[in-house]
């Protein structure tokens, strides 16, 4: 028996080594694919016809006799004749395989090679989706003035509260903005895009999101050989899109900072352009829903506040929470 066999019907090409699957010399390889009704078995077998015969005793089927369409074909052993049954598919029912044999591991290594070539394919738009969030530059249009006047914020507030830990400030703003918005965004691209995301790519855009969360994280990610392969397939790459993202928030609290007026014009522009595209009432509503639930301690909060005091914000929100309570 030759080192490397082919088993071809069709267009369908089988090449394994017989090395890898144990197979010794000498042996009668049959390719079988799976069926799912007696018709389709015996129309579709890809037993070879010449030694049909010598097989017809390796094929059963199962259920009632009247009930051809539940019928399965199944490969059985044959005890007298040393006929061995093998599976290209890792065998979950058996437990007499020894840990790390090399017939377990079957589907990794079968499709490890299709899973690194799909990457391979993707991984200039991963680059591209990653070089556009994490930078001031490489981007379509300018960076919002939000993201710089909220940044700088966390950094007031971290200084405020003696914070100098630049890994809590780090994962503040990761916990504000990649972490909160551009995860939702690469999970789920129906929130944004007309489209339909099957199970094979929501699986495929959670390795990606999943890389995108490791990339923001400050821990080191100790990998072994008994990894997910979704946290393997990019550990190569994260320690680049790492720097990546502190090369992002450096840039921003380099950028010269937003004053409240420059603020105050973008959210009224943003405002006018976007009017007729939200139910501000609605949006009232779900706002005073949390206001209701923690008036207390957002009454308490705005009167300790010296700006919220001069603009007498607490008066005014109780004044709205008076008016809602009336009824109607």
């Amino acid at each position: 028996m030759a080192e490397y066999v082919q088993m071809t019907k069709m267009n369908c090409i089988v090449t394994y080594s017989r090395s890898q699957y144990r197979v010794p010399d000498g042996s009668v390889v049959a390719l079988v694919s799976k069926q799912v009704t007696a018709y389709n078995a015996v129309n579709n077998s890809t037993v070879s016809r010449t030694s049909a015969s010598k097989y017809e005793n390796m094929i059963r089927y199962t259920g009632s006799p009247d009930s051809l369409r539940s019928r399965t074909p199944m490969i059985t052993p044959d005890l007298e004749s040393g006929v061995k049954m093998w599976h290209l598919v890792k065998n979950h029912e058996h437990g007499d395989q020894k840990e790390g044999d090399r017939g377990s591991k079957m589907v990794s290594e079968i499709y490890l090679t299709r899973l690194l070539a799909t990457k391979g394919t993707l991984q200039k738009f991963v680059d591209d989706l990653f070089e556009t969030i994490f930078s001031t530059a490489h981007r379509g249009s300018a960076l919002p003035l939000a993201i710089k006047y909220m940044f700088d914020f966390l950094d007031e507030q971290a200084d405020k509260h003696n914070i100098h830990d630049p890994h809590v400030r780090h994962t503040w703003k990761s916990n504000c903005l990649p972490l909160r918005f551009w995860v939702n965004m690469i999970k789920n691209p129906q929130f944004v895009f007309d489209i339909h995301k099957n199970s094979i790519t929501d699986a495929c855009l959670s390795v990606v999101a999943q890389t995108f969360m490791d990339s923001c994280s400050t821990s080191e990610h100790r990998l072994g050989k008994d990894s997910p392969s979704n946290k393997l397939l990019y550990a190569k790459d994260i320690p680049s899109y790492k720097n990546w993202v502190e090369r992002y928030y450096s840039d921003i609290a380099k950028m010269p900072a937003i004053s409240d007026q420059d603020m105050n014009a973008y959210l009224a522009e943003q405002s006018r352009m976007h009017m007729n595209e939200f139910n501000t009432m609605s949006a009232l509503s779900e706002i005073y829903s949390y206001v209701g639930k923690y008036s207390e301690e957002i009454l308490g909060a705005l009167d300790q506040d010296d700006q919220a005091g001069k603009q007498k914000l607490a008066y005014k929100l109780e004044q709205v929470i008076t008016l809602m309570s009336i009824d109607s």
